[in-house]
């Protein structure tokens, strides 16, 4: 598979070429609870007017306006959406409105068969953090909790072997030095891909990433996109001077927190502001946004914005 025809990432001339605020959504996130039951120590807490369990009501209404806008990826999110109580009657939702790609951010740490039901409602897609290679280092990053490393790692391996999985790693001072074992053990795992960032508190270069041999790189896609961009001293998040100024994202990607939308995942957790509230009026007002927002002003854009959104959207300033 290659790069571009993976639904959540966005390196696709097509996609660039069509783009408008009355395309169809390419990707949107639902923040649907800030409860979780690990306490990661990279994780960031959402603004306050966010936080809890967004009401299920809003969640349904929000979907149907996705849908009803052609959207074709979308993921729940949290916290761990694992714990909010209407996620199944989402994933259903979703399904019935023939969303392509149904996505599901967890630690991983629930029981097998509630994934398993997951898949058998719709989910096609799912991100589990993968953080260690070894059952000290994973609970110290899920905040201390015990035996969690150990069930995380049963549940990576058996749902690889039913559909789609990817694992996220986030890397902070404390598995810095493991990355590379931690990449060879997730390969082992059999998952489809490896999804390397830094944690927005600690972004630097990664070295160790160069010893990743190609035979690991060839059989996932996103792991060797970051890779490359390692090598050519390419940082995850962060824009140059000669990167695009404008969010073309914006226009068919969305996030939405509470009764907010925001410019996209990493702006709502950075802790940046909301373009408005969710409606029918919310494609317009993210125009607008595009129109008028310089990145390169804004602090949250240039310095945490990912490489593949950068390289997005420069191609889209290239082409257009």
């Amino acid at each position: 598979m290659k790069l571009e025809e993976i639904g959540f990432y966005t390196l696709c001339d097509d996609r660039v070429k069509n783009q408008s605020a009355s395309s169809p959504l390419h990707r949107c996130e639902m923040i649907l609870t800030s409860r979780c039951n690990f306490k990661c120590p990279y994780c960031r807490p959402l603004r306050p007017e966010c936080r809890g369990d967004l009401l299920f009501a809003r969640a349904r209404e929000t979907l149907a306006l996705w849908i009803d806008n052609g959207l074709r990826n979308v993921r729940f999110s949290g916290g761990e959406p694992m714990m909010y109580k209407g996620i199944y009657q989402l994933v259903k939702q979703a399904q019935k409105g023939n969303v392509q790609r149904i996505a599901l951010s967890t630690n991983g740490s629930f029981p097998l068969h509630m994934y398993q039901r997951m898949i058998e409602l719709g989910v096609n897609d799912f991100s589990i953090s993968l953080d260690a290679c070894c059952a000290s280092v994973g609970e110290q990053m899920c905040g201390g909790i015990k035996c969690a490393w150990n069930k995380v790692v049963e549940n990576i391996r058996w749902l690889s072997r039913l559909t789609y999985v990817t694992v996220g790693m986030v890397l902070t001072e404390n598995n810095i030095g493991q990355v590379a074992d931690i990449i060879r053990f997730a390969d082992g795992l059999g998952v489809a891909d490896i999804r390397v960032i830094s944690a927005a508190q600690f972004n630097k270069p990664i070295e160790a990433l160069a010893s990743i041999g190609d035979d690991i790189l060839n059989r996932h896609p996103i792991l060797k996109y970051r890779v490359e961009n390692f090598r050519s001293s390419k940082s995850v998040r962060g824009m140059c001077a000669g990167d695009c100024n404008r969010c073309h994202l914006v226009l068919d990607d969305m996030a939405v927190a509470g009764k907010w939308h925001f410019p996209c995942i990493i702006y709502l957790r950075e802790g940046g502001g909301p373009v408005g509230e969710v409606g029918p009026t919310m494609r317009q007002q993210r125009a607008e946004w595009f129109a008028n927002h310089d990145c390169h002003a804004d602090p949250i854009c240039k310095n945490n914005c990912l490489d593949v959104c950068v390289d997005f959207n420069n191609k889209a300033r290239d082409l257009k």
